[in-house]
């Protein structure tokens, strides 16, 4: 019945001149076609399309047959397949090529979740053909068409494992490769001049190349060459980047956009369109971390000045929740440090946001990140970037960190650092003004200190009170009294004020505290003519640790808990006690 129609409505429109086919027709032709090639009789529909007679009606219809064709291609079926194949590649040859574009960019917009690859991968050569009959009135054309492949390959799973590449279980891996090869003939043709036809295909190819950048190569986690030697996923980052240098892109103009952005450039709402931060981010990543086309990137730049490019990258990195983006993140900043001189890094740096804005990213990473060795990475990140400071800038950024951290861990972590430096500033011979004397007791103002004075939560800060009195301790021995390099003598008697005694105050409060509960929960866990759910729910106190209320307890853990805040408070006391004996004793006559 079906292959009737398509006969009938052939023969009719043989007789039609200039090609002025009603909308009936072209409907008629689609439907019984497609219904043809559906039930199997592909060959006949062959016979129908390839006949001469029907060249300028399959010119003008033929493009609406893709869809079933397509199916049928992507299903094979040994009976039909040859003449689907046959059918498909007259069409390619006759049909008009912005037709025929159209319609296979709907077949790929349409795909499956489950044929993604499979669809992608069957009509890329299509496509190309498709594309290159266009002449040069193609590059829109070939945004549009690299847009939706890109745009559909991005949606299929990005293999995390070794195994997962090699097996390519997800098809990522073809999808990429067969993408290199579609687009090669266009990069070959953007290169050859400069006509404004190739710029606008440069500029489409620029697209591509900022998108693949960012998808799916952002959340790629390329594998170590030694790894796997054949990576599909690394070479297809290898000639990403490659194209950006084929058609014009200067790598190092490239990752310095983030630097010309904060000089003013005009035209830069284009700009943020044609180079997006993620996909720079993903490109410096590429270089200074994976070495992609490391060789190509010139040496005249300083590593201070290519630290200050990524840096904006980094922060992009950090201030997300993702595994890979945190983990490339901490990489690119790592790499970017190493390059970089010890004690080389200047105070006019912590004017720069990025330079503020990271420390705080890395804080967050450190203290709220719940995958491990992500918050050991950022501390191990966080010294180094230290080290990279010069003497002034090291004040600054302890100072700064001390303000904004909020999270006592940090605090303490800081303070040590702080401590480092004044034992070798007094280990120089001509000193150092930053960590000794009077630029050195503003900041030691903000480390000896109670955040709420005498009411300060002492568990919760432990960390920043013991290296406070490890500090003061250590200042008050290894600085003697007739030397005050440090001038911790001439200042001692405001510390006592501000500092100690607020702090006896607040350990002899939380000892009570804690000494009246741990009486309290042996007197309850000694109910024993109860029953034994009433002893577990009369020995059951409410206990309050770093603001957070713990859950009901067994006597045995209540008594744990009490007994190891009390330890912690005689540790404290038993510095604080120590450092007013340093004292005394130098008050001695």
């Amino acid at each position: 019945m079906a292959l009737e129609q398509l006969s009938d409505v052939v023969q009719r429109c043989q007789a039609i001149q200039d090609d002025n086919y009603t909308t009936e027709d072209y409907s008629v032709f689609q439907i019984a076609g497609r219904t043809c090639i559906e039930d199997g009789e592909s060959a006949q529909v062959l016979s129908i399309v390839v006949d001469e007679e029907n060249k300028n009606i399959v010119r003008c219809m033929g493009w609406n047959l893709l869809g079933p064709l397509v199916q049928i291609l992507l299903k094979k079926e040994e009976n039909n397949l040859p003449h689907c194949l046959a059918i498909l590649t007259h069409l390619l040859e006759v049909c008009s090529p912005k037709e025929l574009l159209v319609g296979l960019l709907e077949q790929v917009e349409e795909a499956h979740s489950d044929s993604i690859a499979e669809t992608v991968i069957l009509l890329l050569q299509p496509l190309q053909k498709v594309l290159l009959r266009l002449g040069g009135r193609k590059a829109s054309s070939v945004g549009m068409a690299l847009s939706t492949l890109l745009g559909q390959v991005a949606r299929l799973p990005v293999p995390q494992t070794k195994e997962q590449e090699e097996d390519d279980v997800f098809s990522l891996c073809r999808c990429c490769s067969a993408l290199l090869v579609f687009v090669r003939p266009f990069v070959e043709e953007a290169k050859q001049s400069r006509t404004p036809k190739e710029d606008e295909l440069r500029t489409e190819l620029l697209k591509f190349s900022m998108k693949s950048l960012c998808e799916p190569l952002l959340e790629v986690q390329l594998k170590d060459p030694e790894t796997l030697a054949e990576s599909p996923l690394r070479n297809f980052a290898t000639e990403i980047v490659g194209i950006l240098s084929d058609i014009g892109e200067s790598l190092p103009d490239l990752l310095s956009h983030s630097l010309l952005r904060r000089r003013e450039v005009p035209g830069f709402l284009e700009e943020e369109v044609c180079y997006p931060k993620e996909s720079l981010a993903s490109l410096a990543y590429l270089l200074f971390v994976q070495h992609i086309a490391m060789d190509t990137f010139p040496t005249v730049f300083s590593s201070v000045f290519v630290l200050q490019c990524n840096m904006e990258y980094i922060n992009l990195f950090l201030s997300r929740t993702e595994e890979s983006r945190l983990q490339k993140g901490l990489d690119l900043y790592e790499k970017s440090l190493v390059r970089v001189e010890d004690n080389s890094l200047p105070v006019q740096l912590m004017e720069l946001k990025s330079f503020f804005s990271v420390p705080q990213n890395l804080v967050k990473v450190m203290t709220l990140c719940p995958i491990q060795h992500l918050r050991i990475k950022g501390l191990k990140v966080l010294q180094l970037s230290i080290d990279k400071f010069d003497t002034e800038a090291k004040y600054k950024f302890f100072q700064c960190m001390l303000k904004t951290s909020h999270h006592a861990g940090v605090e303490g972590y800081i303070i040590k650092n702080i401590k480092n430096q004044i034992d070798f500033a007094l280990n120089l011979d001509n000193g150092n003004e930053w960590f000794m004397g009077a630029h050195l007791f503003p900041l030691l103002r903000q480390v000896l200190c109670l955040p709420q004075g005498p009411e300060t939560d002492l568990l919760q800060n432990l960390d920043r009170v013991m290296e406070s009195l490890n500090l003061l301790r250590y200042l008050l021995i290894r600085d003697k009294a007739w030397k005050n390099q440090t001038g911790i003598w001439t200042e001692l008697y405001k510390i006592e004020d501000y500092y100690m005694k607020p702090l006896r105050t607040g350990l002899n409060m939380s000892k009570a505290h804690y000494e009246a509960e741990l009486q309290n929960t042996k007197d309850n866990s000694k109910k024993t003519n109860a029953k034994a759910e009433s002893q577990t729910q009369e020995s059951v106190c409410s206990l309050t640790v770093g603001n957070e209320k713990m859950p009901n307890m067994t006597p045995e853990m209540q008594l744990q808990v009490l007994h190891s805040a009390l330890h912690t408070f005689d540790m404290m006391e038993s510095v604080l006690a120590r450092i007013e004996e340093i004292i005394e004793v130098k008050e001695k006559p």
